[in-house]
């Protein structure tokens, strides 16, 4: 029999200890949420001047040009920059339900919304027994950090969305499925949430919503709006995206004599020249590596905890941006929303992934906008700041890629094997496992 050590008190923490508890919890996230949105809108509102490139110039400029096309009723046929899915053009005319501001203004109070949806989900969330308010700490840490960019890219109206397809994923499969294909006729990579949905029901359910919505958001904009796949056609001539992994073989061969140009290309700064298709082709590669690990994985899976669907999308965002010819700054707001998620679950065990995360998204507000003429540059700093950023996107892949296989897949095969009846062997004992020194 066991006796609790002796000056030790324990407390059962009742259901009225826990709700006190999620209270106090909810009122300092909320604090520090309040604090830091502050900062940010005072920043693209320019009350505030951030360090670096204006990084609102996008939605003054880029946005508000499309914007004015999209609105005639047609997609941008002639800028080879627009290289959204269709879905990408409600985004765009947001602004339009704000009458009484003017175009960057509401884009800014929009995306300020789209980050409170996000925020108050991950809050009700933690608050529901077996979960934890933890996502909603990562989502408030993470979106500081990568700073005024989140509010100056329709990306958090799409991490938005993805947020509440997660949450929504293990009770409501059809609904999550739905928000998914939402999600990925707004910017594709929400397609990558469904990878980790229980087979058989839920995996119909979901994938066939999924479908469903895509397919008739595409066929009417087909119908409606010319060009509504013109984006496919955009990114044939692109090079290597300056910020990204297989970037840093241009930077590092600058120095060495390499004859290339860095320019703005298809509305990023990229490297162009001798041997980048190459590399391109190789990141490419990868990325069809990734796919082929997931899928592997999908098929050997063994066992589902209720984490399992986040931890499986953070970990595929994670290998294809990890692997991306273009990894740009708000690619890292995706991971901070998937990741969010995934540690609203007690369940999950994407902790250290999560951080390495959170600090990359650091890294990579010091590189963008603060640093950024240094990445141009091809210098130390610039070098430096995008070896310790992409080496901790790489580190958190490898490292969520060997957790998810673990719990999903080597530790349910270990249990089954040890609940199996013990077969008689002839061979020697010392041969086994279980046995051998």
């Amino acid at each position: 029999m066991k006796y609790p050590k002796r000056g030790v008190v324990h407390v059962a923490r009742t259901p009225a200890v826990r709700v006190l508890t999620v209270r106090v919890l909810t009122v300092r996230v909320l604090t520090v949420w309040v604090l830091t949105r502050t900062v940010l809108l005072l920043c693209v509102f320019h009350v505030l001047t951030a360090p670096g490139p204006d990084v609102t110039s996008d939605v003054s400029v880029i946005y508000q040009g499309w914007y004015e096309v999209l609105r005639t009723g047609t997609f941008p046929l002639d800028d080879v920059t627009w290289q959204y899915p269709p879905a990408a053009a409600l985004a765009i005319l947001s602004p339009a339900l704000l009458p009484f501001v003017g175009y960057t203004s509401a884009f800014f109070l929009l995306a300020f919304l789209a980050d409170t949806l996000a925020c108050g989900l991950l809050l009700y969330a933690g608050s529901r027994p077996g979960k934890s308010l933890r996502g909603a700490w990562v989502w408030v840490v993470g979106v500081a950090l990568l700073g005024p960019t989140v509010y100056a890219r329709y990306d958090v109206m799409v991490t938005a969305v993805a947020v509440a397809a997660l949450l929504a994923g293990a009770r409501h499969p059809r609904t999550m499925g739905a928000l998914a294909g939402f999600g990925a006729l707004l910017k594709v990579w929400p397609a990558l949430l469904l990878i980790g949905t229980p087979r058989a029901r839920a995996t119909l359910s979901s994938w066939g919503a999924a479908l469903a919505t895509a397919v008739g958001l595409t066929l009417a904009f087909l119908v409606t709006m010319p060009g509504a796949l013109a984006f496919l056609t955009f990114q044939r001539d692109r090079g290597t995206e300056i910020e990204s992994l297989g970037a840093l073989v241009f930077h590092v061969a600058r120095h060495l004599g390499w004859q290339g140009d860095v320019q703005l290309n298809y509305g990023s700064v990229e490297f162009l020249g001798p041997y980048v298709a190459l590399v391109s082709t190789v990141a490419q590669g990868l990325s069809v590596a990734a796919f082929c690990w997931l899928l592997v994985w999908r098929l050997r899976a063994r066992a589902w905890s209720a984490s399992t669907v986040a931890d499986a999308a953070f970990v595929a965002v994670l290998l294809f941006t990890a692997t991306s010819r273009v990894i740009s700054p708000q690619y890292l707001l995706w991971l901070v929303g998937v990741a969010a998620v995934c540690l609203a679950f007690r369940a999950s065990r994407m902790v250290v992934p999560v951080c390495l995360v959170l600090a990359a998204t650091f890294v990579t507000f010091l590189e963008f906008p603060l640093w950024f003429s240094h990445v141009v540059a091809s210098d130390p700093l610039g070098i430096t700041l995008l070896v310790v950023r992409n080496g901790l996107l790489v580190a958190a892949a490898l490292l969520g890629c060997r957790n998810l296989w673990r719990r999903t897949v080597s530790e349910p095969r270990a249990r089954e094997s040890e609940s199996a009846p013990e077969e008689v062997s002839r061979a020697p004992r010392a041969d086994t496992y279980a046995t051998a020194p």
